[in-house]
């Protein structure tokens, strides 16, 4: 059985990692293993390059905390404070045994002035949206976009469709990437 290891605790991650490789690979079964690594990136990332960087770091973290499975996952989600609203996203890297690299990029939607105005005084974008929404630990549930649009896109299938962006080279391995 393949194993997946993502480079974080947070079930989230976890789920929406498995779903995409079943998803993509509904032939085999996949076992799916957090572990907690370091992105070498800000707590929040404030730009797309920052945010695709802490994806890769802590996919590669991952793959030296745990070099013995087949894939390694490192999701990470940023910012960037434009001139029309603060934008959300998060990029995906997944590292495979054989040496592919596959990256993926969630949508993007924008934050209501009163979250985005916490997160440029210094606030995580999580912890913002806990205290605007009245909620605690959101983005280990169903996250700004949850609470935004009433779970009609929660966190886990936000990142679903970014996870599986990232699995199209191992999915076309006779490709060039």
């Amino acid at each position: 059985m393949p194993t997946i290891i993502v480079a974080s605790k947070n079930p989230v991650k976890i789920n929406a990692t498995l779903t995409s490789f079943q998803q993509m690979f509904p032939d085999e079964t996949f076992d799916a293993t957090g572990v907690s690594v370091p992105s070498g990136v800000s707590d929040q990332p404030m730009t797309s390059a920052e945010t695709i960087q802490g994806a890769m770091n802590r996919a590669t973290n991952a793959r030296e905390a745990q070099p013995d499975a087949d894939y390694w996952v490192g999701i990470e989600g940023g910012i960037d404070d434009t001139d029309v609203g603060m934008q959300c996203f998060a990029w995906v890297i997944v590292l495979g045994r054989d040496g592919r690299i596959g990256r993926g990029q969630t949508a993007v939607f924008y934050v209501p002035i009163e979250v985005a105005d916490l997160v440029r005084d210094g606030i995580e974008l999580g912890h913002a949206d806990d205290q605007v929404f009245g909620r605690s630990n959101s983005k280990q549930k169903n996250g700004a976009i949850g609470l935004l649009t009433d779970d009609a896109v929660d966190r886990t299938s936000y990142y679903v469709q970014a996870v599986i962006m990232a699995l199209v080279p191992f999915k076309n391995p006779t490709l060039t990437w």
